[in-house]
């Protein structure tokens, strides 16, 4: 008798505090505030698992003089168990009108991945025996890849759809024919609205939609509801279809920083063999060209 069973997993990370930084998921978001802009983000999933997912991102964005242009850099380093992926992504992006109100930017997105798996040093389970497809290691250099994305706005409103990653680049096998799973191309669209909530706008609610599509996996979607106070304080909770809640902050302490945490409550069934998901954000603007605010920066 034969059974198969089938898993699923995911590859790329997930992200919860995409919405104070576009660029994560689009690089159309490259360059659209008139302000040089790094962002770092560290995220820690299922605290409390031996070799949990971490994720270590660090941004760059910036217009140019040409108020039109934006550009940005992405770099990305992903551990799971003792695999690693550092992906190096640049973004170009270019901005139309579309009409008095309405503007249009459009982005692409190229660079590579190098991805190790150091297969010699995993412990076989549950007898150690050898076998020869964990007797050698993959170590792959410069996997190229390229993507783009449309993000379309106004003062209160904005939506944007994005393939980061085109290229399904083969993580070949080895020697002796060990292999893992492609790069998966993902499809993201997403969306929000702003509403004051009183005339001075001190306090604006924006709910916001994420719908997250990788062939061959389950349709995420994350919806949330973020409260900005008194253009200082955004705070945020965001339901995930998979089985998540999450809950985030994003303190803006002044026009040049802002410092921002995320934590995911897992209602799946994982839940009671982890301690919960964390991110932590640190952001720091440039005022580099010299050109004032026009809009509220509201996404």
């Amino acid at each position: 008798m034969l059974i198969s069973l089938r898993c699923g997993a995911q590859q790329d990370p997930i992200f919860t505090s995409y919405m104070y930084n576009g660029q994560i998921i689009n690089p159309a978001y490259a360059g659209m505030w008139e302000k040089i802009g790094f962002t770092t983000l560290v995220r820690k999933q299922w605290a409390g698992i031996n070799r949990s997912p971490l994720t270590e991102y660090i941004s760059f964005h910036s217009p140019l003089r040409n108020e039109a242009v934006g550009v940005g850099l992405n770099i990305m380093n992903d551990t799971f168990g003792r695999e690693k992926r550092l992906t190096v992504l640049g973004d170009y992006a270019y901005e139309v009108y579309l009409s008095r109100r309405t503007r249009m930017r459009m982005g692409v997105k190229f660079g590579f991945t190098n991805y190790k798996n150091p297969l010699t040093e995993y412990i076989l389970y549950p007898d150690g025996k050898y076998d020869r497809a964990f007797d050698e290691d993959v170590d792959l250099s410069f996997l190229p890849n390229f993507g783009f994305g449309i993000f379309i706005y106004q003062d209160y409103f904005y939506a944007g759809f994005s393939i980061p990653k085109l290229i399904e680049n083969d993580l070949k096998e080895n020697f002796h024919n060990y292999s893992t799973s492609a790069e998966v191309r993902t499809i993201y669209l997403n969306g929000g609205y702003v509403f004051p909530l009183d005339p001075f706008n001190y306090f604006v609610f924006k709910p916001t939609l994420l719908v997250k599509a990788t062939w061959g996996t389950p349709i995420q979607i994350d919806l949330a509801a973020n409260f900005m106070i008194r253009e200082k304080l955004w705070l945020g909770v965001l339901g995930r279809t998979g089985g998540a809640i999450c809950f985030t902050g994003n303190w803006m302490f002044s026009n040049k920083f802002r410092v921002g945490f995320a934590m995911d409550i897992t209602t799946n069934e994982i839940y009671p063999y982890q301690n919960g998901t964390f991110e932590f954000t640190f952001g720091f603007d440039v005022d580099f060209f010299g050109r004032s605010y026009l809009r509220s920066r509201y996404f």
